[in-house]
């Protein structure tokens, strides 16, 4: 499913229908309002959060909610107005799995085009083994590489970012940051 790129229908203003058209020095079509003139920017969602690893294990959050409700996901969210990229990957770790953690580095950066979002993940260092999973998960739980459940991962960033964790923990190399298109 690709993203509607005409969303907007009135303005968020003044509550006019919008026209989509490209203004006066831009070079896309925008949601302009018709009554007050407002141009309306539609730009892509971020995704943050982390991959808690204790040592071999890294942490798993199964959903409660969906989409993919029941499948295993690494806590992440949509990040919040008012918050860095680092706060929105503490917050969703602490609401879904209820991990102690500290973050590490960014390891993995993946645009999803198609739904107009851009997932981050940073290494994280859990502190200690206590879960307090949130209402969004059903269960929580460490796995070591050869216990994770592959047939049963929500989403590819999450596949593709755990991926990239073993892979570098494999070769006893550091942990660069990973960029992809999804």
């Amino acid at each position: 499913m690709l993203i509607d790129p005409r969303r907007i229908k009135h303005c968020r203003h003044c509550g006019t229908a919008v026209d989509y058209r490209v203004p006066d020095d831009d070079n896309r079509e925008r949601a302009v309002c018709a009554g007050c003139g407002t141009i309306h920017y539609e730009n892509p969602l971020n995704v943050v959060g982390t991959v808690p690893v204790w040592g071999e294990q890294v942490l798993l959050c199964k959903r409660a909610i969906e989409p993919r409700y029941g499948f295993w996901t690494l806590p992440a969210g949509f990040m919040e107005l008012g918050e860095t990229v680092a706060q929105g990957a503490l917050r969703e770790t602490t609401e879904e799995a209820g991990a102690n953690i500290e973050l590490e580095g960014l390891l993995t950066m993946l645009s999803v085009v198609r739904v107009g979002q851009v997932h981050l993940f940073y290494k994280a260092r859990m502190l200690d083994t206590a879960l307090d999973p949130g209402p969004e998960t059903l269960e929580a739980r460490l796995f070591h590489e050869h216990e994770v459940p592959w047939d049963e991962i929500a989403f590819r960033t999450v596949r593709e970012t755990l991926q990239h964790f073993f892979a570098c923990r494999r070769a006893g190399s550091a942990y660069p940051l990973h960029c992809g298109d999804i």
